[in-house]
């Protein structure tokens, strides 16, 4: 079921890797993208499976991580943001019953966050909220030659499960969206100011922005209101990615349908990442939106649920549809969470190192 995952695989090549994104160049191979693996999934192959000791360090974490994505054919790791002097947020936990279990897992703020009122906001020192810079050097430090790092972090995800809560957010649209506006106003700065100082760095890709924008059946806030407060602020982001050259991914969870056409002629994204069966197969996206790539579209439930050869053959179904004509990259629908078996993460990255285009 493993042959050939870990043996004798091509050399990364992030500049063939943009050209198949953007439709430039058919592909020669299927190419991977994961917005992220859980740490536990990357322990348990390293040692597992590519017999390397793993250690906890800060510094072998990182050298871990990158050389995790190097072995298994990636071309692209990602970087996500991090911040000096963010007020703490509230969290809730529970047991963690995962294959690979971490202990506890923890979950946002549902009801309200920090930012209840207008004075609230004002409280915040946001001049003192700086990008941190030394763990980007770690990453780039470590990076493989033909290996890119892909800038991640959020902004409406951010408001809703962090700064404002998903109550306060909703509350606050209706009454008080002057607050509303001026949040995301000061936060979108941030957001700008971190990927600004990272993304004409030659070690740098593009950009994988993500906001979860919708659930199963709609937009989280209407669509009227996503073009009001967030898309003026994810077009500016993709204009500072266009203008060096680079990629701009959207990762986005939910049922975007109502707001695709923005996001592909407004906002201008090079690709979406993120797909659920249950919404809207990425096979079937592939065919309404060819002019963007579709990247990921592994759906997590059949990856988690599946025997291991019903895997092969789910993924082999979705290489055929999408995988010939560029615009695509393989990986799961969402993140390789550490409730994934392994043996079906690794089916998955079989049928992409076998597959005959």
């Amino acid at each position: 079921m493993l042959r050939g995952i870990f043996g004798t695989r091509a050399e990364p090549d992030f500049e063939v890797f943009r050209s198949v994104i953007r439709g430039e160049k058919r592909p020669e191979r299927v190419h991977l993208i994961e917005l992220g693996v859980d740490i536990e999934v990357m322990k348990e192959i390293t040692v597992s499976h590519l017999g390397r000791e793993w250690r906890e360090d800060p510094g072998a974490l990182v050298r871990q991580e990158v050389d995790f994505y190097y072995s298994l054919g990636y071309e692209t790791v990602v970087y996500s943001s991090r911040f000096l002097n963010v007020p703490e947020f509230a969290e809730h936990s529970a047991e963690d019953t995962a294959v690979l279990s971490r202990g506890r897992r923890n979950w946002a703020e549902e009801g309200t966050g920090i930012i209840r009122t207008r004075e609230d906001l004002e409280r915040i020192d946001w001049q003192a909220i700086k990008v941190e810079r030394a763990s980007f050097d770690s990453y780039k430090a470590n990076l493989k030659p033909g290996m890119k790092l892909l800038l991640f972090t959020t902004l409406f995800e951010s408001v809703l499960e962090r700064w404002m809560g998903y109550e306060g957010l909703f509350n606050n649209l209706i009454e008080d969206p002057t607050l509303v506006e001026d949040m995301f106003s000061a936060l979108g700065k941030k957001v700008l100011d971190f990927y600004s100082a990272f993304i004409e760095d030659d070690s740098v890709g593009g950009i994988m922005h993500a906001d979860d924008m919708g659930f199963k059946t709609s937009t989280m806030i209407s669509p009227k209101m996503l073009k009001k407060y967030l898309f003026p602020w994810l077009k500016e982001i993709g204009e500072l990615a266009h203008d060096c050259g680079k990629l701009f991914i959207l990762h986005s969870c939910g049922n975007l349908e109502s707001v695709m056409d923005d996001l592909i002629d407004y906002v201008r994204i090079d690709a979406l990442h993120s797909f659920q069966d249950e919404i809207m197969p990425i096979t079937e996206f592939k065919m309404k939106y060819p002019s963007i790539a579709a990247l990921g579209g592994i759906d997590i439930d059949k990856l988690a649920r599946l025997h291991a050869e019903d895997v092969h053959k789910y993924v082999r179904k979705v290489l055929e549809r999408c995988a010939r004509d560029g615009r695509f990259a393989l990986g799961s629908g969402n993140t390789v969470a550490n409730y994934i078996p392994v043996e079906n993460y690794l089916a998955m990255l079989a049928e992409a190192r076998e597959f005959k285009l």
